[in-house]
Order: C-alpha cells, then sequence, then structure tokens
C-alpha cells in the first residue's frame, strides 16, 4: 500500500507539468463532441466497489488506476499540442464511509499524467437490498465528476446507476448499468459552443477480499469507449 501511495504521487506530480488543453481553437464543433464523448467515457465516475453496503462503522480507502481505449485520441493529441496515446491513463485515491441506513458516501481525487488536469469526484449510493448469505444486494447510485486546472474547458459529469453484487467467500462478484450525462464548455475559444449530452454506461467487475485489504478489477463502457479499471484498498 505505501509503494502503491508513492506511485499515485509520482503521477499527480507528473500531471501538473503537462501542457494541459491550451489548443481548442483548432479543432472543429463535430471534432469537439467527439473529444468530449471520449473525456466523459474517461472522467466519468467509476465505482469500483460491490452493491452491498459498508455499514455504518465502514471504510474503503484506496488507490486505482485506470485506462481509457480512446476512439478519436487524434483529437485530444491536436487538442493539447501533447503525444496522447490510444489510452488516456488515470490515477486516482478515493475514500467510501457507510452511514447509516444502508448509505454510503465516497469522494475521490484524480490526477492525468502528462496532462495538467485534475479531477474531483463523489457519490451517494443506496442499498435497496443489503443482501446476505442467500441474497444478492441491490444499490443505486448518483455519481458526479469535475474538471479543474484547465483554462479553456469546463467539464463536469453527473451519473446515476443500478448495480448488483453477490459474494461468495472471498470473491465479490458485480455489475450495474447507468447513464452518464456530460457537459462539456469551452472557455475563449469562439468557434466553439458546448456540447450537453447522455451515454449509456455498462460495468462489471470482480472484489476480492483478504482480511482488510482487498483489491478489485473492472470494465466500464460508457458510450463506445472502455475503460479498465484496477484498485488497492483497505477495506472494512
Amino acid at each position: 500500500m505505501r509503494i502503491a501511495i508513492g506511485l499515485l504521487a509520482l503521477v499527480c506530480a507528473l500531471g501538473a507539468r503537462g501542457e494541459g488543453f491550451d489548443q481548442l481553437g483548432s479543432i472543429t464543433q463535430p471534432e469537439f463532441r467527439s473529444l468530449s464523448e471520449d473525456l466523459g467515457a474517461a472522467l466519468s465516475y467509476k465505482p469500483l466497489v460491490p452493491a452491498e453496503p459498508l455499514g455504518i462503522t465502514g471504510f474503503d480507502i484506496g488507490i486505482e488506476a485506470s485506462v481509457t481505449d480512446l476512439r478519436s485520441p487524434q483529437i485530444l493529441e491536436q487538442a493539447t499540442s501533447h503525444d496522447v496515446p490510444e489510452v488516456l491513463p488515470l490515477a486516482r485515491l478515493h475514500a467510501h464511509k457507510g452511514l447509516p441506513f444502508g448509505i454510503d458516501v465516497g469522494l475521490s481525487y484524480s490526477a492525468v499524467p502528462d496532462l495538467d488536469i485534475e479531477l474531483w469526484g463523489g457519490e451517494l449510493r443506496y442499498a435497496i437490498l443489503k443482501g446476505g448469505v442467500a441474497t444478492p444486494a441491490l444499490a443505486l447510485r448518483a455519481s458526479f465528476t469535475s474538471l479543474k486546472g484547465v483554462d479553456q474547458l469546463d467539464f463536469d459529469t453527473r451519473a446515476v446507476d443500478l448495480s448488483l453484487s453477490k459474494g461468495f467467500a472471498l470473491l465479490t462478484p458485480y455489475a450495474g448499468v447507468g447513464r452518464v450525462w456530460v457537459t462539456s464548455t469551452p472557455k475563449g475559444v469562439p468557434s466553439l459552443a458546448e456540447e450537453d449530452f447522455g451515454l449509456n454506461k455498462y460495468f462489471a467487475g470482480l472484489n476480492v477480499a483478504l482480511g482488510i485489504a482487498s483489491f478489485a478489477a473492472e470494465a466500464d463502457r460508457t458510450g463506445d469507449a472502455w475503460t479498465y479499471s484496477a484498485k488497492a484498498a483497505l477495506r472494512f
């Protein structure tokens, strides 16, 4: 865990030296829409937790790494004047806390290597079914993310999803469906207009519990782009 936190700090430091989005005026409106869809898939909230509630004394604190298979990496490269691979990496630090009545809250902070951006997010989740030995857990979640550190772009996402999970000894597979709404607003770029749209979301993952340590992997399809994520956490 200490090594992973050190790596996260290194990634955040690298992100702070990046060039950022400074060439939005060089792309067209259709290209801006494609860029916004890619960013919506990459930067929208990724849960990486089962549907079952943590309980009033429960915590889940950890780090995550994800890569999104961009549909239009050349547009992101043009908009940032920066070499961009076909996948966009993201490092994230998160904390979830259990509350009474099957409610959990979560906060996250993310950074993108080589781009001068940071991302804040959060969730409120309610366990419709808490789950048990013979029954699955079912949860409804509302989440958001907000992009910071970009002079030419205001970008945020809101989402709702429904997830289902069932524990089997150390393993808890989960899956869900939802909808993500993206608002992407150029600033100081008169040739571009705001894009406001929705994307369908599907995800599935597996949580492995080893005492208070837990590990999770998740695949997410938001719009037409896939994101693959992994997490190491203290969960108790």
